[in-house]
């Protein structure tokens, strides 16, 4: 099997990989992996607008800084793996892939490693958008199953980690929070 196909195969696989953290929770239908990667890249590529960052970097970084789950899984703080264990699997998983796409690996790996590392401006809004899509998704997951509240424990994790975040991504997060705290159901198109 040429190598470009066994790649497209493992990142079938995200399609499929259930989160974690909706599973745990019993969540109807939960999200995918590949659906939560697919709105951060939209994120990136269409919402936020600033000339001191490259957007084209956030947008591939949005899809390659969950890659290496089609390998390992998803995990959460509640799977009992270290921080520490988690970044070495993922590292390894990211390494696999990348073996397989020549430069474009090299490219897929130094854009995970700069995600991992959350220092360049490009890294922090990525990693902004990733708890953002969280929360957002918790916050549709109690409209659809109209138990406002049940997803709290999400909203806690991420309580203070805006703080510092993108102007845009402050906005959204408070437009969020204000819906949720008017139980505001969102637009539905016919």
């Amino acid at each position: 099997m040429s190598p470009e196909l066994n790649f497209l195969n493992l990142m079938s696989k995200l399609k499929h990989l259930d989160r974690t953290g909706w599973v745990r929770k019993n969540v109807k239908k939960p999200e995918s992996v590949a659906g939560h990667m697919y709105r951060m890249a939209v994120m990136s590529a269409f919402l936020i607008e600033d000339s001191q960052l490259d957007m084209n970097r956030c947008l591939k970084m949005s899809i390659v800084h969950d890659m290496g789950e089609s390998i390992i899984g998803d995990f959460t703080p509640y799977c009992g793996v270290s921080q520490a264990t988690k970044r070495d699997l993922e590292t390894s998983a990211i390494e696999k892939l990348s073996s397989l796409l020549g430069k474009k690996g090299e490219e897929i790996q130094a854009l995970f490693q700069e995600y991992e590392d959350g220092k360049t401006p490009e890294a922090k809004l990525v990693k902004d958008l990733d708890r953002f899509d969280m929360v957002l998704q918790a916050y549709e997951y109690e409209q659809e199953e109209q138990s406002p509240g049940f997803l709290q424990e999400f909203f806690d994790s991420t309580k203070h980690t805006f703080v510092n975040s993108h102007p845009y991504v402050k906005q959204l997060v408070a437009k969020l929070h204000q819906a949720r705290a008017c139980n505001t159901p969102f637009a539905t198109f016919q």
